[in-house]
């Protein structure tokens, strides 16, 4: 009985996916095909008994996969944290005045996709600029999943490739990834995380971003946002950060020991007298997660950048109204008792109580 429904609700589901892609203004091209398969495949059942499975309430989910368990830092809320004692410095360091920046929207090529992809996909060698740095092994190939910007996109941006294995809930992250003359392909980096563990990357090492972290963690999706509930911290840049960081980062990218700049990692919440009633009641679901959820420094970047997956449901014009509010609206807030184990992302139950 239960196989049947999920073959009805999977019927209901492409049809709608296939309904999306005819009434689109635009002729469906493959990136759209892909697109609208991984949206499907999102809905998946991902591996049966998991920590954290679909149908649990607590945490986010893709295809059926926890993206990393509820007690994961990044899913823990920190409305009830102390403000940090830096706080006031990295504000003006980042710029009080500039406003945030929606780096996400309804074309394609704007923000971060996601591919969901079947455990028998073709497993390749992949060439990485930073080695030493990237996870070792075979990568599922990237030919035919979706690339941040498009694949006509230049070779030197960051063209990030995310893909989760929906059968095994295992994610794999590539950063600048091209395909060469030979037929190879080459990147800058890449990982590869079990989506149901809280273990981290060693200590010192890089992923896709500057901080080592993974990027699906804080990337906003216009599901969750749909769902009415945002419930994981954001991902977001600024232009200069400090030479250090702080959990759950594990990696730094500047020459600057200036103490009043923020370091990789640092968390930020949309301050809780910020006033959300003249928004829209999607972007008060996304101020809303900002307040309980905050956004975590991920990357060297555009300032005040907040980070998503394109969807042809978001309105840009929406997303835009975002841009009145300021980096004086936030403030930064002080994790350091929670971190339980020194390689995992646990936060210690101990100090929520």
């Amino acid at each position: 009985m239960q196989t049947n429904k999920r073959k009805q609700w999977s019927a209901i589901l492409f049809g709608i996916a296939v309904v999306v892609l005819v009434w689109h203004s635009k002729t469906p091209t493959e990136a759209d095909a892909v697109m609208a398969a991984s949206k499907l495949a999102a809905a998946g059942s991902g591996i049966p008994g998991a920590a954290g499975a679909a149908g649990s309430s607590s945490g986010p989910h893709i295809a059926g996969c926890p993206i990393f368990p509820a007690d994961n830092v990044w899913n823990t809320p920190i409305d009830a944290l102390k403000k940090d004692k830096h706080s006031d410095d990295y504000i003006q360091r980042m710029g009080p005045a500039l406003v945030i920046h929606p780096n996400f929207g309804s074309e394609p090529t704007n923000g971060i996709p996601i591919t969901i992809t079947k455990s028998n996909r073709a497993r390749i060698p992949i060439t990485f600029t930073y080695g030493d740095e990237s996870d070792p092994g075979h990568y599922p190939t990237p030919e035919g999943a979706l690339v941040e910007g498009g694949w006509n996109s230049p070779e030197d941006s960051d063209r990030h490739v995310i893909m989760v294995d929906e059968g095994r809930c295992v994610l794999t992250e590539l950063g600048g990834v091209v395909k060469q003359k030979d037929g190879s392909w080459g990147a800058g980096a890449g990982i590869k995380m079990d989506l149901t563990s809280n273990a981290l990357r060693a200590p010192d090492k890089t992923s896709t971003d500057a901080a080592g972290l993974p990027v699906i963690a804080g990337l906003l999706r216009y599901d969750e946002v749909a769902s009415g509930e945002v419930k994981h911290a954001i991902r977001f840049t600024t232009p200069k950060t400090q030479r250090a960081y702080v959990w759950p980062a594990r990696h730094f990218a500047s020459r600057l020991t200036d103490p009043s700049y923020p370091p990789m990692g640092q968390r930020f919440r949309l301050r809780a007298d910020f006033d959300i009633s003249g928004f829209s009641k999607e972007n008060q679901v996304i101020l809303k997660g900002l307040k309980k959820y905050g956004m975590i420094l991920s990357d060297n970047g555009g300032p005040w950048f907040i980070i998503g997956e394109p969807d042809k449901r978001w309105s840009d014009s929406d997303l835009a109204k975002l841009k009145s509010i300021k980096g004086e609206n936030f403030e930064a807030v002080d994790e350091s008792d929670w971190q339980m184990l020194a390689d995992s992302g646990r936060v210690d139950p101990v100090a929520l109580r």
